[in-house]
This record gives C-alpha cells, sequence and structure tokens, in this order.
C-alpha cells in the first residue's frame, strides 16, 4: 500500500509530504485546486514521460517521493531479476532536471524507467476518466477475461510460441524470396565462379609473379652485374679476395714480433671466409640468371590474367579475388539446396502453427468461461447501481489468424432499458452509465488480482444520490478485502464514507500560488462534507446533514 508521497517543486506543488492510510480514502477539494497534479505526479513514478514544463517555475529540479509497504505481496522475485534490493518498504523516486534529463530510482538505486513501470503497475492503479475509454478498446476487453480466467501464464506460453511462429513466417519468406533473386541470377553466379575457379589462384601468387618478372625482364644487366661482382673479388692475380689473402700471409708473419698482429690476421681471416662465401654465391647466382623470353611470355600472360579478374570485379589483390570466388560457391550451394532449406523451414512453420493453435484454443475456452463469469457478475453489480433491466453480454468470436493474443475477438454489448438493442457499450452507455459499468469492471477485477493501491479519479461523475451511495459501497467493500482505496471525488455520499478524508486546497501569497494537501479532522470533514452539500455558505442543515452522512458511513 502507499505509506507516504513526497513532492517537491511540481507545477503548483512547492513542497508536499503526506501519509496515507489503509482502507478506504478520499481526497476532496475545488476543481482547480490541484487534485490532478498530485496524480500527475504520482503517474511519473509508474514510468510516465516526464515534462521539463512540469517544473515549478524558477527550479532547477523537482522530486517526486513515494513509499510503499509491500510486506505482504509476493514482490520479491521481481527485485532479484532486476538485480535491486528488497526491502518490505520500498521507495519509488523520480527527478526532473530543468535540464531536460531525468533519473528514477528504486529503493535509492538507480533504476531504468521501464523496471519503475513495470513495479508500479504492481503497487498502484489509477483509474482516471480517460480510461472510460478503454471500454472500447478489444485489447482492455480481452485483458479483463484474462485476469478473471488467471490466465497469466497461459497467455505467456502462448505469446512466446506465436512470437516463434511469427519469426519463422518471416524467415520463410525470406528464405523464399532470396531463394527466388539466386535461381534467377544462378547462370550468372556459375559463369563467375567457373572463371574464377578456372583460374586456379593462389594466395601471394601476384607477389611472387611480379617479382620473377622482373628479374626475367632484366636478366642481362643482372647478370653482367653479377659478372663485374665476380671478377672483383675473384681469386685471381688482381682480386680483392688475392690481395685479402697476401695481407692475411704477412700478418701471420708479424705475430711472433707484434702481439696485435693475431687479431688483426684473425679478423681479416675471418673477412676471407665470408667474402669467399659471397663470391661462391655470386657465382651461382650468375649461373641460374639466364634471359628465357618464354618463361616472361608466359609469367606476363598470368600476371594479365590476374590483373584483368581484379579489374573486373574491382579488387586489389589476388586473395579478395578468392574470396570472391568462394563467396560464388557459397551462393551456388545455397541455390542447390533451398528448396530443401524451404521444405525443412516450411514443416518447422506447420509445426508452431499447430502449436499456436493448440494453445490458442486453450485461451479460447478458458475466455469463454470467464465472460460468462463476467456477465453474471456484472448483471448482479450494476442492478444495485440503478440499472433494474441492465443486460451486459461478452460476445467472443474468432479471427481468420493467429494475433499477439490469440485466436479471440471480444466486444462488450450493453443496454440498460428492457426494449434496448444490445451494441457495443461505448455506442450507447451514457457517461454516468460508463462510470458505473467501469467502478464494477474495476471491482471484479480486485477480486482477482493482489494489487495494493487503486486510486479513482472522479469516477462518480453523472451519478448521485443514491447510486453514489452504492458506488460508495463498492469502493468500500475493496478497502475491506485488505486492499488500499482512495477516491478522488465531488461527491458528498463518497466522501461521507472514507476512512481517512484528504484536502487538496490552493493558496495564494503575494508573488505566486501553492496546491496543499492535508488530512481532515473529525469536524473540519463535517464542515468540508456541508460545503459539499450546500456550496460557499455553510447552513445549519448542511452541518446537520454532513453529520448524518458521517455517522451513517
Amino acid at each position: 500500500m502507499l505509506r507516504s508521497l513526497f513532492i517537491q517543486n511540481y507545477a503548483l506543488i512547492e513542497r508536499l509530504d503526506i501519509s496515507f492510510e489503509r482502507g478506504f480514502s478520499v481526497i476532496t477539494g475545488e476543481t482547480g485546486a490541484g487534485k490532478s497534479i498530485i496524480l500527475g505526479a504520482i503517474g511519473l513514478l509508474l514510468g510516465q514521460r516526464a515534462d521539463v514544463k512540469s517544473i515549478r517555475t524558477g527550479a532547477s529540479k523537482c522530486i517526486i517521493e513515494a513509499r510503499f509497504d509491500i510486506s505482504r505481496y509476493d514482490l520479491k522475485p521481481f527485485f532479484d531479476e532486476a538485480e535491486l534490493d528488497y526491502e518490505d518498504e520500498c521507495i519509488l523516486r523520480r527527478e526532473l532536471y530543468a535540464s531536460g534529463k531525468s533519473r528514477a530510482f528504486i529503493n535509492d538505486t538507480p533504476a531504468q524507467l521501464a523496471q519503475m513501470k513495470e513495479l508500479g503497475e504492481q503497487l498502484i492503479d489509477i483509474h482516471s476518466q480517460h480510461q472510460n475509454l478503454l471500454l472500447n478498446k478489444e485489447g482492455f476487453q480481452l485483458n479483463v477475461l484474462d485476469i478473471l480466467a488467471h490466465n497469466e501464464r497461459a497467455l505467456a506460453s502462448y505469446q512466446g510460441i506465436y512470437r516463434q511462429w511469427r519469426q519463422a513466417v518471416t524467415d520463410l519468406e525470406q528464405l523464399k524470396d532470396r531463394a527466388a533473386r539466386d535461381k534467377a541470377d544462378e547462370d550468372y553466379v556459375r559463369f563467375q565462379w567457373e572463371q574464377l575457379d578456372e583460374a586456379n589462384l593462389k594466395p601471394g601468387e601476384q607477389e611472387e609473379l611480379e617479382h620473377e618478372a622482373d628479374t626475367l625482364s632484366h636478366a642481362e644487366d643482372i647478370k653482367a652485374g653479377l659478372y663485374r661482382v665476380g671478377q672483383t673479388l675473384g681469386d685471381d692475380e688482381g682480386g680483392l679476395l688475392s690481395g685479402l689473402k697476401d695481407c692475411s700471409h704477412t700478418l701471420s708473419g708479424l705475430r711472433t714480433l707484434y702481439a696485435p698482429a693475431q687479431e688483426l690476421h684473425d679478423r681479416l681471416e675471418s673477412s676471407y671466409i665470408e667474402l669467399k662465401d659471397i663470391l661462391q654465391e655470386v657465382a651461382d647466382r650468375e649461373e641460374s640468371v639466364e634471359f628465357n623470353p618464354a618463361r616472361l611470355d608466359e609469367v606476363n600472360g598470368r600476371l594479365n590474367l590476374l590483373y584483368t579478374l581484379e579489374q573486373k570485379h574491382r579488387v586489389g589483390t589476388v586473395d579478395e579475388l578468392i574470396g570472391l570466388r568462394d563467396d560464388y560457391a557459397d551462393r551456388l550451394s545455397a541455390i542447390t539446396s533451398s528448396d530443401e532449406d524451404v521444405a525443412a523451414l516450411e514443416q518447422r512453420c506447420a509445426g508452431l502453427y499447430a502449436e499456436v493453435g493448440r494453445q490458442a484454443a486453450q485461451l479460447t475456452e478458458s475466455r469463454k468461461q470467464a465472460a460468462r463469469e463476467v456477465e453474471n457478475q456484472m448483471a448482479q453489480r450494476l442492478v444495485p447501481l440503478g440499472m433494474p433491466n441492465v443486460r451486459f453480454v461478452v460476445e467472443t468470436g474468432e479471427r481468420k489468424e493467429p494475433g499477439a493474443h490469440g485466436m479471440d475477438t471480444v466486444a462488450f454489448l450493453f443496454s440498460a432499458n428492457k426494449n434496448g438493442t444490445l451494441q457495443n457499450i461505448s455506442a450507447v452507455a451514457s457517461g454516468g452509465e460508463i462510470a458505473r459499468v467501469m467502478l464494477s469492471l474495476k471491482a471484479m477485477i480486485a477480486g482477482a488480482v493482489k494489487l495494493p493501491t487503486i486510486v479513482f479519479d472522479e469516477i462518480d461523475t453523472g451519478v448521485s444520490g443514491e447510486i453514489a451511495d452504492r458506488m460508495a459501497d463498492i469502493m468500500q467493500e475493496m478497502a475491506d478485502n485488505d486492499r488500499q482505496v482512495i477516491s478522488i471525488t465531488h461527491l458528498p455520499q463518497i466522501a461521507a464514507r472514507g476512512r481517512t478524508h484528504y484536502k487538496v486546497y490552493k493558496r495564494d501569497n503575494e508573488t505566486e500560488t501553492n496546491s496543499h494537501i492535508r488530512q481532515l479532522a473529525d469536524e473540519e470533514r463535517v464542515e468540508e462534507i456541508a460545503h459539499m452539500l450546500s456550496g460557499a455558505t455553510l447552513t445549519e442543515a448542511a452541518l446537520n446533514n454532513a453529520r448524518a452522512l458521517l455517522n451513517r458511513g
């Protein structure tokens, strides 16, 4: 249940801090006093979109915080899944900044707005006048049946298999489209693959061929250069190696006379050995290099083929050509196996569709049973609310194709008169009748869902007198069933029934207007209800009438 509400710098509220009690509470106040502002603030805690215009003029941020007692509700799994600390007292807080930034907190831990919305919907339900429009929404009507049928798990299971089926259908359509396109392009793909495959491409081939082409093209220059190097290094008289050998002999003879000659001899001997090895390699390479016009033509032809393929396919390396070849091979393989893939996916779709139908049938059966229960309960609840001739029928039908909520269509049909034709409720019911229908539906749903707090925002619009008393009875009954009910009302009959009474009012100072809320004491309640009965001027009759209403409540 809602324990307390704190609001700071929100719209006309500079600071508000109010505690709430168990059972049935009422909130009254003149039109424009700020009741809708308080509901708007609570709505932010339920994940509604924030508007920086709602921040009080001159303030940098606003804060809305609510404390809930959740000790008697099985909400720990939500906190575990969201990785949030669980306490018997849950704190929801929303902060809005003038910069446009918004922050959400659950138990002082930053949380995602979606998490706050999911938790808030399990803590409090606000029924405002605009929700009456839901009566004409098929989704709302189906939801009523599912709540009464306790279809939470069955619906979740159905929606899981439904999503799998829809994804499989999408995959099948995409596969068929791709297969059709690929088959239309099969000749083109096969030609490209065959051309690349016949090229017998090898990684690194282009670099090797380009190096070989350079060598073959300059064979004579290379051979002549290697010959000159060999002649310069040669062992013959006048060659570099011959001179080094003489130097080595000379240093060898000086070793006994001059100690440093030993080191110089060894270094020179090492250089001699290295240069002799180089000479041999130069000679070998000179012999291996030869001008071969035939091989040069062959290498250039191969390179021209590679360059042509690269230019055609707009790539720069043989490795990229190999990647394209493999891609074309994969596409050909997919084309070849597409019929088998389509058949396999069609079989999967058929299996999922059958399961969708099976689970949808279970939902349909449970909803039909719930529809009869709704019809019976609504008749019982609406007759005491001034509709002795009411007829309320839940008309169900079947969709042509499965939807996200099953195979069912549903419509609430209504007639308040003996001779009236059953029609969609939103088309024939008056505002007061719709208010009574929605209250009855909420009371019926509340019996099936353990929702801690329900707020009715002027659900009594369009009714008065004895009907208001009956509506108060229903709200009182809901509150007596271990539920916190808060009714924002303009009717004294309902205001008098509240266990706790709060008044919203505005107060002006020299520069601004502030909205406030406070809990009324017993005598203050008498005066407030008397004003609701007689207007601004208090009469003794109104006061006595107010006391009578309170004593009866």
